[in-house]
């Protein structure tokens, strides 16, 4: 049986995940892409503030597209996230705490995600319009002028992810 796992997080359940693990997410969680990504590694670079809070968050490597007639959202698959690797490190400096995405990481990141006793997630590519149907509201939160790279805030119920690397550093790209 899958786990399910409040986000943010609450506690020290991430801890206990290992590797090829299946999870269900429940509660919010924030997209970000290059763009975004970008534009905050800037911010904290100038020590000006930024317009989310980290802390115990998940970030989904996704930029949304726009909803269809009576849904919330439009298709939300992950991107590949190794595009986000140069400010995954420094974002879980500040708190992160997870992610969600598709694809390999680098070894910076690996070893960041262990310091910091962050976790990395895969979601099933080519799903995005799967994924949708889990979203249960979505909202922009900040940087609105880059559209759908813009920061997103969703609340989504069992959203369906991997354990692809774990508190511990274990990846299950170099397991399998």
């Amino acid at each position: 049986m899958d786990k399910i796992i409040q986000v943010p997080f609450i506690g020290e359940e991430i801890l206990k995940l290992n590797t090829g693990e299946k999870v269900l997410l429940t509660g919010t969680i924030l997209t970000a892409r290059d763009a975004a990504h970008a534009r905050m590694i800037d911010l904290i670079n100038k020590k000006e503030p930024v317009p989310i809070d980290f802390k115990n968050q998940v970030v989904y490597y996704c930029g949304p597209t726009p909803a269809l007639k009576g849904r919330v959202i439009g298709s939300c698959g992950p991107t590949t996230s190794s595009r986000m690797d140069k400010f995954t490190p420094e974002l879980l400096k500040h708190g992160l705490k997870g992610m969600i995405g598709k694809g390999k990481r680098n070894e910076e990141v690996r070893r960041a995600i262990k310091e910091n006793k962050a976790i990395y997630f895969v979601a099933p590519a080519g799903a995005g319009a799967y994924l949708s149907t889990l979203v249960k509201s979505a909202r922009v939160i900040a940087f609105e002028d880059l559209g759908p790279e813009a920061i997103y805030e969703l609340k989504i119920e069992n959203f369906p992810v991997i354990t692809a690397i774990d508190t511990k550093g274990n990846d299950i790209y170099k397991e399998f």
